[in-house]
């Protein structure tokens, strides 16, 4: 699949390539992104190029992984979201947000732009999001964005070697007033 754009009020999301190579660097080098994401830590410079050179190039190449720089009109990187398809109809949500633009919304916002466009586009049913026991920052961006908290899994993520229990939530394209393209029969209460 080729690379969108997406635009939102405030946003842009658009696929990283060399030249974001530097800024994903740098934001990279928060202790909280390192210690609540799956990124290395330490996060050198080889493993940026290789995200902004390889991973994120190959996921959109293969439609396994969509993977979009959130950017701020004047061209600053303000965080990164990806969407990774897990199987038929449903694909994973992960982003992180640059220190210095936390608790503007604007990942929210992202969120809600790139399962729209994931919805509508591609086809999928059921957004889920995860994020370690612990990490209510990650928390309360999924719930601003609608997801429905739906538990904790035990074991459920492995982050850096290590099993840890995590929450998981989903969205539904019904969430956003979309259709699905399958129907949905939810259970009786």
């Amino acid at each position: 699949m080729e690379p969108v754009t997406l635009t939102t009020n405030r946003l842009l999301l658009r696929a990283v390539g060399p030249a974001d190579t530097d800024a994903v660097y740098q934001a990279a080098q928060d202790p909280d992104i390192q210690r609540w994401t799956t990124v290395p830590s330490p996060y050198l410079p080889e493993h940026a190029t290789g995200f902004t050179e390889q991973i994120a190039p190959e996921g959109w190449a293969q439609g396994s992984m969509f993977t979009f720089g959130v950017f701020l009109p004047g061209g600053e990187l303000a965080a990164m979201l990806g969407l990774t398809m897990r199987s038929l109809g449903t694909a994973e949500v992960g982003f992180w947000t640059a220190k210095e633009h936390r608790g503007r919304g604007y990942v929210v916002e992202a969120t809600l732009a790139a399962c729209r466009w994931i919805f509508t586009e591609v086809g999928v049913d059921r957004v889920e999001w995860r994020a370690e026991v612990g990490n209510h920052a990650s928390r309360a961006v999924a719930e601003r964005a609608g997801f429905t908290i739906e538990g904790t899994l035990r074991s459920g993520i492995n982050n850096k070697g290590v099993r840890r229990d995590c929450w998981i939530g989903s969205l539904l394209p019904s969430d956003l007033g979309l259709p699905s393209t399958a129907p949905y029969l939810p259970a009786r209460s």
